[in-house]
């Protein structure tokens, strides 16, 4: 292994507030994206602006309220990852691969669990 292999990314070369104004600038731009090119975390975004709300208005605890926002947010950022996941396996070869689909159903997989964690949670907070 080189020296030149050890190099950071020349993307980081800012520090302190330039870095963050960056960093807010790359995170919107991803979820710009993901809702432009993923059906999938299009409709978990409208879900989510109608559930948020919901959490808040209903007549429930604020760790009721904490742990139902909390996984609705969890589904979305799970689906960012799987997308995330799915643009780099795409990115390396669109070939048919057991490792491509591996990861892919992986991700898809903790998609699943995430939603499945959802409404595990919204239905013992609404029934407890």
């Amino acid at each position: 292994m080189s020296i030149e292999d050890n190099r950071e990314s020349p993307f980081k070369g800012k520090t302190g507030l330039v870095r963050i104004w960056n960093a807010l600038h790359y995170s919107l731009a991803g979820l710009s994206a993901a809702y432009h090119n993923e059906d999938a975390f299009r409709k978990e975004s409208w879900l989510a602006l109608v559930m948020i709300p919901v959490a808040l208005i209903l007549e429930v605890g604020a760790i009721g309220k904490a742990l139902m926002i909390g996984s609705v947010l969890l589904v979305l950022i799970i689906e960012l990852l799987n997308s995330a996941i799915e643009a780099a396996v795409d990115r390396i070869s669109l070939e048919r691969h057991d490792l491509a689909k591996r990861a892919k159903d992986i991700g898809s997989a903790a998609v699943l669990l995430s939603l499945v964690n959802a409404a595990a949670v919204w239905l013992l907070v609404l029934l407890a």
